[in-house]
């Protein structure tokens, strides 16, 4: 709204100062995303079978409860 307000001489100016900096920002090439993968690689090795077989029977123990109505 502001730059329609410009008379057109001055709304040249405005554009022709603003064109190379939009001209820079559209041809430069986007940043290449970080890939997740292997981000806590640091943190622990691995897990083991054995480890997930543990867990699984931890969680599924219980199932199905008969209290469940």
């Amino acid at each position: 709204d502001m730059l329609r307000q410009l008379p057109p001489r001055e709304r040249l100016k405005v554009i022709s100062t603003a064109l190379p900096e939009i001209e820079k920002t559209l041809s430069a090439k986007p940043k290449p995303y970080k890939s997740l993968r292997g981000l806590w690689k640091d943190l622990r090795p691995s897990i083991s079978a054995d480890e997930i077989d543990a867990v699984r029977k931890e969680m599924w123990k219980d199932f199905p409860r008969e209290e469940i109505a």
